[in-house]
């Protein structure tokens, strides 16, 4: 795996991980009862989006070391997850 592959990965987890991390734990304006006039209740008022990028990037290096783990080892290959059999099979 280049350098570059080993970045796209990381940037596809870390942002699939941050679209489930995002919804956690947000307060909404109509949650706290302060809405806005002219926004609406369900606009976040607290998202703590600091904190959850710093989860984020966390889960994400696990994940990565995991994944890019399991590429590198060749323990899942193309070949694998061919399902259309395109491929002729390698001996």
């Amino acid at each position: 795996m280049s350098i570059t592959s080993a970045l796209v990965l990381f940037s596809v987890i870390w942002f699939m991980t941050f679209l489930i991390v995002l919804p956690i734990r947000v307060r909404t304006q109509g949650d706290l009862g302060d809405i806005v006039p002219g926004t609406h209740a369900s606009a976040p008022e607290h998202h703590h989006l600091k904190a959850k990028a710093w989860i984020t990037t966390g889960v994400s290096v696990v994940l990565w070391a995991i994944i890019g783990g399991i590429i590198l080892s060749g323990w899942i290959s193309v070949d694998d997850i061919d399902l259309l059999n395109l491929r002729p099979p390698q001996e």
